[in-house]
């Protein structure tokens, strides 16, 4: 019986209770919400994993994305990504390689780490189809579904399934245009091959039999979002929506069927019409987990884009974004290395924590510091940091005459002149 049958019959499995105490909410309260659809857990019957709840009501997840490409296939670089990664707080881990032995390089991640692992199962597909026969477009159908298949059995939690590109989304697409093209690797190589060989998406096209595999392995699907925008200036155009109208359908009925679903939202997307966004998808997905990438508010930052990706993710969290994937500094530049990883995860960390400071209301480590501070106590302080080793590495660097104080201020340190003069903690 999957996890949603079994809270929809109103059992509290251990992975429920698991995730209520994390979160510091009631079990039963965690119970409702996979019934309901608006709250998932990954699980694998292949291997244990650190268990994590994402969706409403919920601290928002942070998720860290690696993978090989066709120019630099390292395995050994990708598992010290992935530890990196589980090591700098990400609460998942997607392993996107395009490059190598697909199956090999998963393996080795999913035993290096404890964290929930996703996957693209298409680009093995179709990059199989290459090596094989020379193009994509030769790609069968039956390739796309052993790879879905292959790639379960090794105990990968959730993937990302591209269900929402058919013959409408591809007709609205090239209706309305693009300045950015498509950004989505999925959804080039699944429109190019739907265009040469004439034929619907078999994803789209034989949707029950995609569930069918995934619930028989406990995979979560999270709803692909081949149709994201890659440059601010396409940001919730038509065939972005027709994208969501047609996920949001596909994720009802995967849920009635028993299935964990996630619906997944755009990526570049200007400050202004990121709330819209958010409260379109929770909308039309009756509340179902939001996975965000991104969203970069702006395209002329690259080698800053985490800090891009930071304004933007912190603002999805603060409106009900539920699940953020990270950027790196290396986004449209090159394959991340491992400090990449580690920052990116650090900034989404923080900007996870920012919307859940409105999210869910959540200001109390924010006030322990503000306490910690006024009171010159440091190590109070790093008790209370996101990332205490980077707080004091910077402070040590810079070692004040006088320990009380820091190099900022050194003798004329405000709080301290108040502090020796009159008291004003609350």
């Amino acid at each position: 019986m999957s996890i949603v049958n079994e809270a929809k019959n109103g059992k509290i499995t251990e992975a429920m209770k698991v995730v209520a105490e994390n979160e510091n909410v009631e079990p039963e309260f965690v119970r409702r919400g996979v019934a309901s659809g608006r709250i998932v857990i990954p699980t694998s019957p292949y291997r244990d994993v650190k268990f994590c709840g994402i969706g409403q009501g919920l601290r928002t997840k942070v998720n860290a994305s690696i993978g090989t490409s066709s120019d630099i296939a390292d395995v050994s670089l990708e598992v010290e990504k992935a530890k990196a990664a589980e090591q700098a707080g990400a609460d998942t881990l997607m392993e996107l390689s395009t490059g190598g032995d697909f199956l090999d390089i998963r393996k080795k991640v999913v035993d290096s780490i404890s964290l929930s692992v996703g996957s693209v199962p298409l680009y093995q597909a179709f990059i199989e189809a290459t090596r094989k026969h020379g193009s994509i477009v030769d790609m069968t159908e039956d390739d796309l579904f052993k790879a879905t298949e292959d790639q379960a059995k090794l105990g990968t939690n959730f993937m990302a399934i591209h269900t929402g590109i058919n013959q409408v989304t591809l007709d609205r697409l090239k209706a309305h245009g693009r300045y950015g093209g498509l950004c989505s690797r999925g959804g080039a190589f699944m429109s190019t091959w739907m265009l040469y060989n004439e034929k619907e998406n078999p994803l789209y096209s034989q949707f029950d039999y995609l569930v069918e595999i995934l619930k028989e392995h406990e995979v979560v699907l999270s709803m692909g979002n081949g149709m994201r925008a890659g440059a601010v200036h396409d940001a919730t155009d038509r065939a972005q929506i027709q994208e969501l109208i047609i996920n949001a359908e596909l994720a009802d009925k995967a849920h009635e069927q028993g299935l964990q679903v996630i619906v997944e939202g755009p990526g570049h997307v200007p400050i202004d019409m990121i709330e819209t966004n958010v409260k379109l998808m929770k909308a039309m997905s009756n509340n179902k987990p939001f996975y965000m990438l991104g969203p970069l508010v702006t395209d002329v930052a690259p080698g800053r884009d985490h800090i891009v990706t930071a304004i933007g993710a912190s603002i999805s969290s603060s409106v009900g974004c539920d699940f953020l994937c990270y950027v790196t500094p290396a986004e449209h530049l090159a394959l991340p290395n491992v400090e990449d990883v580690i920052t990116g995860v650090q900034t989404s960390k923080i900007a996870a924590h920012v919307g859940d400071m409105v999210r869910l209301g959540n200001m109390d480590q924010d006030l322990a510091m503000s306490r910690a501070r006024a009171s010159l106590k440091w190590e109070e302080m790093y008790k209370h940091a996101l990332d205490p080793e980077y707080a004091r590495k910077i402070r040590d660097s810079r070692a004040p005459a006088d320990e009380d104080s820091c190099t900022m201020c050194g003798d004329f340190c405000a709080l301290k002149i108040v502090n020796e003069s009159y008291d004003l903690a609350k």
